[in-house]
């Protein structure tokens, strides 16, 4: 594997977006642009990235702003910028851009967990035409709390506040996501509602490139919230391209997704639309189904599955 790193500009006009190209021995039969989630960064996904390549994908992957190495490069981890949630599907934009100049006419596709499975799918609705495949993982029906918060982080924002962190804002928009039993039993690690495996939560914990105490400025979860309201509903799925097929996995255990209602909304809502939709629903397993050790393969086998479907019609 021979790997590129690069950097851009940030839509935002604020950040250098760092991002990595990860080239397969073999020669490529498609790209695949990897989006992560909240709190984390794109190289967490290092199996999966290994595995991708070992089936011939090239794949892409940047650090949103806040996020990552591109917010440890600029000493940024919690503004976003002023342009919106936009600023994420610009800069993932960019990176397909610059991909795809790299490596023309290759089948192109688009993973996104959590987080990164919003952005995945405005990315869809705004630049979808020439994408042979989206991936969403972890994703959201309608988000428990946009509605109720989104008024009170206006009005913060307008009373010149928009630029103050504060933990209680981010407590009302995901508290709801951790407040589970898992992690009252064991609230040592804040992550641990995410995944059932203890490891994998001390390792996310103890990940300077995460950053998990970190919370976003009040404008920054303001935009976040803007970004679940647009991808709601047949309003939303009307926008992304009839010619996508999706596959949308998720665990049953997943607050995120509603404990399996939201992701099925999401399917449905693709399906009303007239889209082809595949979905994966693992029983028992919560939201990041691509670390529990015993399922891992099997959820990137699937991913790659359903990307080799799309390339043999």
């Amino acid at each position: 594997m021979a790997f590129q790193e690069i950097s851009f500009e940030s839509f935002n006009k604020k950040d250098k977006v760092q991002a990595w190209i990860y080239n397969p021995i073999k020669k490529p039969i498609g790209i695949i642009q990897l989006l992560h989630g909240y709190h984390e960064h794109s190289r967490r996904y290092i199996h999966m990235i290994l595995k991708l390549n070992e089936a011939g994908f090239i794949v892409a992957a940047d650090d949103h702003v806040g996020h990552g190495k591109t917010a440890y490069v600029s000493n940024n981890w919690s503004d976003w910028g002023d342009k919106g949630y936009i600023t994420m599907v610009e800069d993932e934009h960019t990176l397909r851009q610059i991909v795809q100049e790299k490596n023309p006419g290759l089948p192109y596709f688009m993973f996104g967990h959590s987080m990164g499975s919003m952005i995945a799918r405005c990315y869809a609705a705004t630049y979808g035409e020439g994408i042979d495949g989206l991936i969403v993982c972890g994703t959201s029906g309608v988000f428990k709390s946009a509605s109720t918060v989104m008024p009170i982080f206006k009005q913060l924002i307008d009373d010149g506040k928009g630029e103050e962190v504060d933990p209680a804002c981010l407590e009302q928009l995901m508290g709801w996501m951790w407040k589970t039993e898992r992690y009252q039993e064991n609230p040592v690690t804040a992550n641990n509602w995410a995944c059932g495996e203890q490891a994998v939560n001390e390792d996310h914990a103890r990940d300077i490139y995460s950053d998990l105490l970190m919370p976003p400025n009040i404008r920054s979860l303001y935009y976040f919230v803007n970004m679940m309201n647009d991808i709601v509903g047949t309003k939303w799925a009307e926008k992304v391209p009839k010619e996508i097929p999706v596959y949308n996995i998720a665990g049953d255990q997943d607050p995120v997704g509603q404990y399996g209602e939201g992701v099925y909304a999401v399917s449905n809502w693709l399906a009303e639309t007239g889209h082809k939709v595949k979905t994966k629903v693992y029983s028992g397993y919560s939201h990041e189904i691509q670390y529990y050790t015993d399922i891992m393969d099997e959820v990137e086998n699937g991913i790659i599955d359903f990307m080799n479907s799309v390339i043999a019609k």
